[in-house]
Order: structure tokens, then C-alpha cells, then sequence
């Protein structure tokens, strides 16, 4: 059966693929005094003299907001925040059998920047966390930045860091089979919205040679005439030689492309342009910028796409679960850059020096040391960058 439809039936069988379970048992008058009335009024008053036994005295600790405006889904576009709830539930049902954190889908009813921002801002006592989801650019950028003004607990929007942080593992991981160094690559990134201007600051801050940044009206010169803020942004900071023109003018005598853009932009022809051992991540989904085994027959070295049915599989769900585990358990007030890279490195680290190749740069999906090694690593970072309450 086709897999769209496969899925359907199965989300009609579920009815929802999340629920809400007790965590104490209520089946006497003593336990019911406990857990409710008139027991429950002493943590009431203990958070009101002290805010922060919140985290000890109810489930925020562990406690994740999805949020979304559904402008962006899942490449589906702007289908609004009701048609929307599938992903994120499913997005909540990842942090919870990925990490054991649990988390808790909304949708907001609006566009409007600022009401967005003050909604989230209103409810943030509840969370532990929040991660905003598929939020269209460049409204996204704002919506973070205002809100990590406003709140004092991680704000991530997963669309950005978290697929910045697992292409950075992967190129990491390609360099070295590749046998590239980091710092004398030039990369082109195809796509300049919020994906890819994440992945573009991300691998400026590993330090990468060269970073050049292509969109819809062609490669982002330092010069250029800008109505995107970002664009303007990253303009400054990449395309050294500010050589100008399309796509396959990029991508001459290139070492790596990375692509968050559509499909079929990328030829054969492109790749044989490209410098020796060309590393390409075409992640448009479903159906990348150029498929795998046409990439590799014209010379691509190493290849890697957002699909599971090839090898190489550039997926968040190895990157979120792990970075706000660690952040929650520290309390973090922050995820900032040091805790992404920390993120990065651990996910890079997780494939052992003698099982990398060209088909495996980065872990399985399902290998759950994967979440408590980022976790680990996300936590240490946050302490030592200063965010971290505990």
C-alpha cells in the first residue's frame, strides 16, 4: 500500500499519536488529598515565594512546547496550524521515545509577528522548553529573537539549528573520509531561507573556508541590494571572492554542496564542475535536488539526502531530542551557539573512526546512545557558557 495512504488509516486508528498519563495514582481520599485539594495548595504557595521550585515541584522540568503558526510544513507550505497538529504531534511522540522528554503540540491561530510572540511569552511559565516548528522564514527569525529577549528558557527553532546541527556533523564526519579539512572548503548552500542561512552560520562558527550562499535570484553578494535582513546579514560574512551569477557558477571547482531548496535543481553536469571528491547533501524532500545515484555517477564522492531509503540520512531526529534533554537538565535559559556546536561535535562522535565511510557519516537514527551523548555533551556546554541555573 502506497505510504501515504498507509499513513492515513494508521492516523485514524491512533487518534492522535500522543496522550496525557498520570504520573500518581488517585484511588483513596488520602491520595486524591495529596495530589489535590486541599494538599496541593503547600507546593502552590512554595512557588509563589520561589518561582524556580516550579521545575521541582511540577513536570516543567521536562516539559517541551511544539509551537507553530503553520506556515511552513513539512514542505507542504502554509496549510495553517490546525492542519498542522499531525507533525506535531509526531514531533512530540520523537522527544518522548527518542529522549523521554515530554512535550505538548500548540497551534497559534495568527501571522502577526508580535501576537505570536506575546502568546508564547504568556504561556512560557508552563514550559520547561520551547521548540518552534515549522515557522515560516523570515518571520521565524524574528519570532526567536524577540522571544529569547523575553523568556528566560530555551527557545530553538528546530527548522534552523537543528538541521544546521546535523549538516555540520555530517560534513565533519565527511571531511574526514573525504579527506578535506574544514577550513580550507569551499561549500555552496542552495536555498537561503531559514535552513539555510542556520547551516550558514553554523559552519561559519566550525570555521569552514569559503561559505557561499545561493537563492531563488542567485548567489548573496556583500553589496547587493537586500529586502531580507537576513540575506544582508550573511552577505557580509560569506563569498569571499564575491564571484556572482546562478547555481553552476557557484558550484565550480566547489568541495561540498548542501541543498534546502527544491528539487532537480542540481545537474551532472554541476557536479562535474565541482572539485575532487565533491561532497553533496541534496535534502529536499521528498525528492532531493539531484538523486543519489546520479550524483555519484557524475563523481560525487559522498552523498547524503533527508530520505531513509538511501544511505546518509540528514535528520533532525538525531539532533533535538538529545539538545533539549541536556538543556532541561541543567535549566538552561538558553541554547546558544557553544551548546549547538557541542551538539554537532557529540553527533559526529557517535560513529566510531573505524566504521566511517562514504555510506555512513553519521548514526543511525535509532541508536539511542545518540540522544544521551548529544545530552551530555548540550549540558556541559551550557554550563560552561554560562547558561545553565544548576
Amino acid at each position: 500500500m502506497d505510504i501515504m495512504q498507509k499513513s492515513l488509516e494508521k492516523h485514524k486508528e491512533w487518534n492522535g499519536k500522543i496522550e496525557v498519563v498520570s504520573r500518581v495514582h488517585i484511588d483513596d481520599a488520602k491520595s486524591l488529598s495529596l495530589a489535590y485539594t486541599p494538599g496541593v495548595a503547600q507546593p502552590c504557595l512554595e512557588i509563589q515565594k520561589d518561582p524556580e521550585l516550579s521545575y521541582e515541584l511540577t513536570r516543567r522540568s521536562n516539559l517541551v512546547a511544539v509551537i507553530t503558526d503553520g506556515t511552513a510544513v513539512l514542505g507542504l507550505g502554509d496549510i495553517g496550524g490546525l492542519a498542522g497538529m499531525p507533525v506535531m504531534e509526531g514531533k512530540c511522540a520523537l522527544f518522548k521515545e527518542f529522549a523521554g522528554v515530554d512535550a505538548f503540540p500548540l497551534c497559534v491561530k495568527s501571522k502577526d509577528t508580535d501576537e505570536i510572540v506575546r502568546t508564547i511569552e504568556l504561556i512560557s511559565d508552563s514550559f520547561g522548553g520551547i521548540n518552534l516548528e515549522d515557522i515560516a522564514a523570515p518571520r521565524c527569525f524574528e519570532i526567536e529573537r524577540k522571544l529569547k529577549e523575553r523568556v528566560d528558557i530555551p527557545v530553538f527553532h528546530d527548522d534552523q539549528h537543528g538541521t544546521a546541527i546535523v549538516v555540520g556533523a555530517a560534513l565533519m564526519n565527511a571531511c574526514k573520509v573525504a579527506g578535506k579539512k574544514l577550513e580550507e572548503l569551499t561549500l555552496v548552500i542552495n536555498g537561503a531561507g531559514a535552513a539555510g542561512i542556520a547551516i550558514g552560520k553554523l559552519l561559519l562558527s566550525l570555521n569552514i573556508g569559503n561559505l557561499i550562499m545561493v537563492d531563488i535570484n542567485g548567489i548573496i553578494c556583500d553589496g547587493d541590494e537586500f529586502t531580507n535582513m537576513a540575506h544582508a546579514e550573511i552577505a557580509k560574512v560569506t563569498n569571499k571572492n564575491k564571484i556572482r551569477g546562478g547555481l553552476a557558477d557557484a558550484l565550480k571547482g566547489s568541495d561540498a554542496f548542501v541543498g534546502v531548496s527544491k528539487p532537480g535543481l542540481v545537474t551532472e553536469e554541476m557536479i562535474k564542475s565541482m572539485a575532487d571528491k565533491p561532497i553533496i547533501f541534496a535534502m529536499a524532500n521528498p525528492t532531493p535536488e539531484i538523486m543519489p545515484d546520479k550524483a555519484k555517477e557524475a563523481g560525487a564522492y559522498i552523498v547524503g539526502t533527508g530520505r531513509s531509503d538511501f544511505p546518509n540520512q540528514i535528520n533532525n531526529v538525531i539532533a533535538f531530542p538529545g539538545i533539549f534533554k541536556g538543556a532541561l537538565a541543567v535549566r538552561a535559559k538558553d541554547i546558544n551557539e557553544e551548546m549547538k556546536l557541542a551538539a554537532a561535535k557529540a553527533i559526529a562522535g557517535c560513529v566510531p573512526a573505524d566504521k566511517l565511510s562514504r555510506d555512513f557519516i553519521l548514526p543511525n537514527a535509532f541508536d539511542r546512545a545518540v540522544p544521551e551523548a548529544v545530552a551530555d555533551a548540550v549540558a556541559k556546554a551550557a554550563r560552561e557558557s554560562g547558561v545553565a541555573k544548576i
